[in-house]
């Protein structure tokens, strides 16, 4: 799974602890998801989604035949 947390944290100038500490994580929880280390629960999929404004169809993609949009 692909996502694009990396670049609408930054659109939303969020640093990642900035978002760790929204979503109740570590700096380093975030990090590993942005650089495809981690795999985040549902729950906190959603809850970074949320934080950053957009839909959770917006931030994961699955690597094969999703499209990315702009």
């Amino acid at each position: 799974m692909e996502n694009r947390i990396k670049e609408f944290r930054e659109k939303k100038s969020f640093s990642q602890r900035k978002l760790a500490e929204v979503c109740q994580v570590s700096r380093q929880t975030i990090n590993a998801i942005e650089n495809n280390k981690y795999d985040p629960s549902l729950q906190l999929a959603f809850n970074i989604a949320k934080s950053l404004g957009v839909a959770m169809e917006e931030l994961f993609q699955s690597e094969r035949g999703g499209k990315r949009n702009g």
